[in-house]
């Protein structure tokens, strides 16, 4: 039997663009992996961004302008945009026929990710948006252990994401960080739905949530001798209450002293804990209650969702759990995902959505605010 060949577009050659190329490059470490994806196009208005593509020889269309990639004959886009783009991009993917993995947080807002979740569903297509960080060995061990039980009547779940590079004050104004781009929401939409997936994947559905948003930095330098605004929120911290009653702390900072890129995600409950954080990728940490009380630390292989050549030695990383995103995408796309770990769907994102909307009112209100 041959592999069905899946044909691929890059909506936007940046960062993730470059990212999302370099995983299918390395498509041939995993084993048993029946789709096999081929980058034939990227579409991107910068030259700059557009010429790195040129070293991949199984490219046929390097393009300025999106609607020109869709008009050919790829099968499935990643698009990596601006927030404010979101909108029209994915819902002019969808019209023309195409699979989609879209990027965080799938639209500027609420409204914005409403609409697109419907022609989601007018549509017809495949559709996932991007969270990476699931895709961990630790991370998908506590997904495993929430969904075994073994933990007892949940306590309390924490979960973060926090950088640190905006402590540099001399770093320039870039989209994330105006509102006209980067949306309302600032932190909460930039690295928001990386917190939330898997808790919503184990059904931790917060119902009401009192927030506390920061913008420390208000001005950064516009890259011209000048100085821009920089009017999005730069921290929010979460206290969200589950329907049981269970209290969640959830965590987006841009200015968090001694992270660069740090995920993590605890669970306590009456019968013992776990946590994991992408700072020590090898560690997970169990909590017991018997024989003795304590935190346990195990070290973890390279073991993941999709085997793959790397030994079970060596440290996973990010460009592991993108592969292994991209793989899950893929093989849900052909309906034989099964019981294996899923890319977040429209569904998840839009109710990440929702959560920021009550995030934003109860910081205006100071008040706990449910969400809706």
């Amino acid at each position: 039997m041959s592999t069905q060949v899946v044909r691929v577009g890059i909506i936007g050659g940046g960062l993730m663009g470059r990212e999302l190329a370099s995983a299918i490059g390395r498509w041939f470490v995993l084993d048993g992996v029946a789709p096999l994806p081929v980058l034939v196009g990227v579409a991107d208005p910068n030259p700059k961004a557009l010429g790195w593509f040129h070293r991949i020889p199984s490219v046929e269309h390097l393009v300025d302008d999106y609607h020109q990639l869709l008009a050919t004959d790829v099968d499935v886009i990643y698009a990596a945009v601006p927030h404010d783009l979101h909108d029209q991009v994915y819902c002019d993917v969808l019209a023309a026929g195409k699979d989609l993995l879209a990027e965080k947080p799938f639209g500027i807002d609420l409204t914005s990710a409403q609409r697109i979740v419907a022609a989601c569903e007018k549509s017809g297509r495949f559709v996932r948006c991007s969270s990476e960080f699931p895709f961990f060995p630790g991370a998908l061990r506590v997904y495993q252990t929430l969904q075994n039980g073994h933990l007892g009547e949940l306590l309390e779940v924490n979960a973060s994401f926090l950088h640190s590079s905006d402590l540099d004050l001399a770093k320039p104004i870039n989209w994330k960080r105006q509102v006209r781009t980067c949306g309302e929401a600032g932190v909460m939409n930039d690295l928001g739905l990386h917190v939330v997936h898997l808790p919503f994947r184990a059904g931790l559905l917060p119902e009401r949530v009192y927030a506390q948003l920061q913008n420390v930095v208000k001005t950064r330098p516009d890259g011209k001798g000048g100085m821009a605004d920089c009017d999005t929120w730069d921290n929010a911290t979460l206290t969200a209450t589950l329907p049981n009653g269970v209290p969640m702390r959830l965590e987006t900072k841009r200015l968090a002293p001694g992270q660069i890129n740090s995920w993590s995600l605890e669970v306590i409950g009456t019968r013992g804990g776990v946590k994991f954080s992408t700072k020590q990728p090898k560690t997970l940490w169990t909590y017991q209650t018997a024989p003795e009380v304590g935190w346990v630390q195990t070290d973890l292989g390279h073991a993941s969702v999709f085997p793959v050549a790397t030994g079970g030695i060596f440290e996973f990383g990010f460009p592991d759990a993108l592969l292994q995103m991209f793989a899950s995408f893929l093989v849900e796309r052909t309906g034989v995902l099964e019981d294996r770990f899923g890319c977040a769907t429209p569904t998840e994102a839009l109710l990440s959505h929702a959560l920021w909307a009550a995030a934003m009112k109860s910081h205006e209100t100071q008040q706990v605010e449910n969400v809706t």
